[in-house]
């Protein structure tokens, strides 16, 4: 009985796993990398105020270009040509690019699901016209494209995301407009349309319901893309404005010490790696989890 017994007590824990079992395979290695690492600077970016441990923008020329001086110093990662805090201004940063690389991926992605739907759905002369609109748009270089926008609204916030949305709804729009051709034809789409539903309400609750899951994998490679085109743009003078740190002007700020300086580059530099490394893990391991027919890549946790 006793043998039965723990035979029956085992074949019913294969047969229903723990949640934890059940779970653990969804935990792809990419994807769990990838998140705490944008975790970790979006918490760095929230509290950024009160973890600086001085003003970014403080000069102090008796302590310039002093080399980093490890955890508990004054200055932990040394200081620059004016004396500003290496470490405040990379946090600092982090804020920055952070806020850039969401604002963009948010109004890209409405404005590239929107025009996407209604040109898949639409047809006709609707989907020639955004079509040959994203033709037109896709014809200038990005980074071009961004320096003529910023040179001729000015420097800010508000115009270098402007600069960065110009191009970045096209990859939304375009693979968007594929799915809802496909989308369009499917039996729900029908008897929505039967049961009277009017076009806006089939494209709000029929068909982009149903695109978010690839929005959100395109979402999260614009905003590595968002954050390196913020850096060159700022590195290159045409970006935030200069009393505003971010990881390309503190770049841009060290390119003349480069060689003799070595710490002015290379804490923005990793950080701008880590970050974008982190961000495309997250992208590329959301893409193996949400999309069944992609074989996943990497192993479970």
């Amino acid at each position: 009985m006793d043998s039965m017994q723990s035979l029956t007590l085992e074949s019913a824990t294969e047969k229903s796993p723990t949640a934890l079992a059940k779970w653990l395979p969804r935990l792809h290695v990419k994807a769990f990398t990838g998140g705490m690492i944008v975790i970790a600077f979006i918490v760095i970016g929230i509290f950024g105020p009160h973890l600086a441990p001085h003003d970014p923008n403080k000069q102090e020329l008796t302590a310039m270009m002093k080399a980093p001086q490890g955890v508990g110093a004054l200055h932990v990662l040394g200081t620059d040509n004016l004396g500003r805090d290496i470490f405040s201004r990379v946090i600092h940063g982090a804020r920055v690019s952070l806020l850039i690389a969401f604002a963009v991926v948010f109004v890209s992605g409405f404005i590239g699901v929107s025009l996407g739907a209604i040109s898949g759905y639409f047809g006709g002369k609707v989907d020639f016209l955004i079509q040959k609109l994203v033709e037109v748009v896709w014809a200038f270089p990005p980074l071009l494209l961004g320096i003529t926008i910023m040179a001729f609204l000015g420097q800010g916030l508000f115009n270098l995301i402007l600069a960065l949305v110009a191009q970045r709804w096209i990859p939304y729009c375009r693979v968007v407009r594929g799915q809802t051709l496909s989308l369009r034809g499917r039996d729900f789409v029908t008897a929505a349309q039967c049961l009277g539903a009017s076009k806006t309400q089939i494209i709000l609750r029929h068909i982009i319901p149903n695109l978010i899951q690839t929005s959100l994998v395109i979402g999260t490679f614009a905003m590595a893309s968002s954050i390196i085109a913020e850096a060159s743009l700022s590195f290159l003078g045409v970006g935030v404005p200069p009393e505003i740190p971010t990881w390309g002007t503190m770049l841009a700020d060290a390119r003349i010490y480069i060689s003799t300086a070595w710490w002015l580059p290379l804490f923005p530099g990793m950080c701008i790696f880590i970050t974008v490394l982190g961000i495309n893990l997250l992208g590329d391991g959301l893409r193996d989890i949400l999309d069944p027919r992609l074989k996943r890549t990497g192993s479970g946790i």
